[in-house]
């Protein structure tokens, strides 16, 4: 299983959780902030399995297309070690 974290800004948020959603993907958000102008931004977590870890980011890319050369988007995909809903 991996943890994908997805940090987007305020305005891409909803369109991201959108195509997430619709691909089958549970998304979990979270408001922060940071960068140089601490501007808004979203961190997005999605729980999938290793299979689906492309298929995510597959989704991430064409929900955020790049804008010429600004990336819209910045992903980290980690391992999860146990995983329980309780």
């Amino acid at each position: 299983m991996k943890m994908i974290i997805v940090i987007v800004n305020d305005q891409d948020a909803d369109t991201l959780t959108s195509s997430c959603t619709h691909a089958g993907f549970r998304v979990t958000r979270v408001a922060s902030t940071g960068g140089f102008l601490r501007s808004g931004v979203v961190t997005m977590l999605l729980g999938v399995e290793d299979p689906q870890v492309d298929a995510v980011i597959e989704t991430i890319r064409k929900a955020l297309p790049s804008k010429r050369r600004e990336k819209r988007a910045t992903v980290f995909v980690v391992p999860v070690a146990h995983y329980e809903q309780v």
